[in-house]
């Protein structure tokens, strides 16, 4: 189709430059050797750390989320997902351990285990679903619940690999019943963090340990109500683990939102930026995910990424490999869409990753104690994106081949080794012979 020629050109282009050793990346696995080697108990974070956090779902299967509706089919696939079209399930043992090597490929440190929409209608009653949930019917209630079981099964999953990437649980935030009380008299939130918290209890080593206590994130969606006299979701969440010292004794509470970049009454400071904007300590909430563009000059632009500062370090800062702009992808009509001006696309025009380079470079400025990179596969549609342009995954699919792998896996490089971009010699000698 004409509005999909040139990105997939660059694509074609760029799976042209790849070396063979790239490409014979996708067979990789670790050897026994060194996975037994690599599982050395919980991940203890402090305020001298440097962690690489890799957003990931394991939402795929026969019986949960599919990838028809995807603007991009990732290279991996599962025989039991071939009767829907094709893709992979991720419970498949196969699956699993590839991702493990890609991502330790990728020098990370740990992968966040999303487990955030539909919470009430995966652990809650039936009585609490007919009252509350009336969406959550039988058949959507088992294909959450699959979700459930394939996020829980990451945990004994990769400690049989004996790798050793972390995980950190992502609880849902979104709705407000997950506060509601069920007829045991519990919320859906305490269930799901009693739910991580028995995975992290059986499986220590994939813990990562912060202020002490192992950290568990909480996503709250996109816009975020400031106003506390609003008794916003956010806030009610924070009063329950206040007046919930049995949970919050046991676990690092931090909250994740999208697109801070574009809510200034949640910054510390007010007025247009020229730089990376501090979130208000407040409010304290990491990046799901943030927009980068600083030459578009529509309402809220320029757009820069939002992080926490925590003492003398930053705390947090994610970054990312594409952004929508305000009204999506494609503007102003979705039948036949150019990209938005506020858009920042994975390709340069060199066919290069600009966007994850150029958030990449704040990344070493900042220095955080968490770098979360989004991400790895949540592989659903992007608002109204069709093409590699319009996508931020990194798995290896059909948009885009293997190498946003390497493109991640080179920015990595260079930010832990705290040099320019220019400077690649190191990471060129380093890449593993196959």
């Amino acid at each position: 189709m004409k509005r999909t020629s040139g990105p997939v050109q660059r694509v074609l282009n760029h799976l042209r430059a790849l070396t063979i050793s790239t490409l014979l990346l996708l067979l990789w696995a670790p050897s026994p050797a060194s996975a037994a080697s690599a599982s050395e108990g919980p991940l203890i974070v402090d305020g001298s750390s440097h962690i690489v956090v890799m957003e990931y779902e394991a939402w795929f299967g026969p019986k949960a989320v599919t990838f028809q509706t995807s603007a991009a089919m990732p290279l991996l696939q599962s025989a039991d997902m071939q009767a829907v079209g094709g893709g992979y399930d991720s419970a498949d043992p196969a699956v699993i351990e590839q991702h493990v090597a890609w991502m330790e490929h990728l020098g990370l440190d740990a992968a966040i285990s999303d487990l955030t929409n539909n919470v009430s209608c995966i652990f809650n009653s039936e009585w609490f679903v007919k009252k509350y949930v009336p969406n959550c019917t039988p058949s959507f209630r088992i294909y959450n619940q699959t979700i459930r079981d394939n996020t829980g099964n990451l945990y004994t999953a990769w400690t049989k690999l004996g790798t050793r990437l972390k995980l950190i649980p992502l609880l849902g935030g979104i709705d407000e019943n997950v506060l509601f009380r069920d007829l045991d008299g519990k919320t859906a939130f305490e269930k799901e963090v009693e739910y991580f918290g028995a995975r992290m209890q059986q499986n220590p080593e994939r813990t990562v340990i912060y202020q002490g206590k192992p950290l568990v994130l909480i996503f709250l969606g996109a816009a975020q109500d400031p106003n506390r006299s609003d008794n916003p979701l956010w806030f009610q969440i924070r009063k329950f683990l206040r007046n919930h010292p049995d949970i919050s004794r046991k676990y690092t509470f931090k909250m994740m939102a999208g697109y801070l970049d574009s809510q200034p009454y949640l910054w510390l400071n007010q007025g247009t930026p020229d730089g990376p904007v501090e979130i208000n300590p407040e409010y304290g909430f990491w990046s799901w995910v943030d927009r980068l563009n600083t030459s578009c000059t529509l309402s809220l632009c320029p757009y820069y990424p939002s992080y926490n500062q925590a003492g003398p370090r930053v705390e947090n800062f994610t970054a990312s490999i594409a952004t929508a702009g305000q009204n999506g992808w494609g503007c102003p009509n979705s039948n036949a869409p150019p990209y938005c001006p506020d858009d920042a696309l994975r390709f340069g025009e060199d066919g290069q990753y600009d966007t994850f380079d150029s958030f990449m470079a704040y990344a070493r400025q900042l220095d955080p104690i968490f770098l979360i990179i989004h991400q790895f596969n949540e592989f659903v549609p992007p608002d109204e994106g069709w093409d590699a342009n319009t996508d931020d995954d990194s798995e290896p699919a059909n948009l885009w081949g293997p190498g946003a792998l390497e493109a991640v896996r080179r920015q990595i490089w260079i930010y832990r080794h705290g040099i320019g971009a220019e400077s690649t010699t190191g990471l060129r000698n380093s890449v593993r012979k196959y």
